[in-house]
């Protein structure tokens, strides 16, 4: 089996993530436009890549205000860097059904290597003659080591915003044309 290509169908796919506010409780967003491919060799997964490309002003954490807040200088400068971006530098088998994803994420012009561990749902016909693939992962991230540092202490102590920004991604792929 060759190489396959596999477009991200982004209507049936979300990434979503959250952080401690106030370190007492979660806050909850998602980016609503992205795009992606796989392109996956089932038989050499080393063969494999992946590349999503999020739209940082497409964050969504249902109040307003603070999603304009995310998209200033003090976090994602959304208007100055348009794009957060991974591209994996590896794939490897890491037992049934499951592989790691090693990469480059770029976010605010920073980049650093993440590891994903991916389960791999498997594949199957849909109804209208296509085929389609299904893929999760959940990773962690200090958001400091993107240069996303601001903060605020608070009078009764602790800090604004956790530093730590817990991530969750499933994506159902389309396969397109082979390579």
């Amino acid at each position: 089996m060759a190489v396959e290509k596999w477009d991200f169908d982004i209507v049936h796919s979300s990434i979503t993530f959250w952080v401690r506010h106030m370190m007492v409780s979660k806050v909850h967003g998602r980016f609503s436009k992205w795009t992606g491919i796989i392109e996956m060799d089932e038989q050499n997964v080393g063969n494999s890549r992946v590349e999503a490309r999020i739209d940082a002003a497409s964050i969504d954490t249902n109040e307003p205000q603070r999603d304009a807040h995310l998209r200033s200088a003090d976090f994602l400068e959304a208007e100055k860097h348009p794009e957060i971006v991974f591209r994996s530098t590896g794939v490897r088998s890491a037992g049934d059904k499951r592989f790691r994803v090693e990469g480059d994420l770029t976010i605010r012009g920073t980049t650093r290597p993440v590891a994903l561990d991916v389960e791999y749902a498997g594949r199957m016909k849909d109804p209208w003659g296509g085929e389609r693939a299904g893929f999760t992962t959940r990773t962690s991230l200090d958001r400091k080591d993107f240069g996303l540092t601001w903060n605020q202490v608070l009078e009764a102590g602790g800090i604004l915003v956790g530093d730590r920004v817990e991530i969750d991604i499933e994506v159902e792929a389309v396969k397109g044309k082979a390579t």
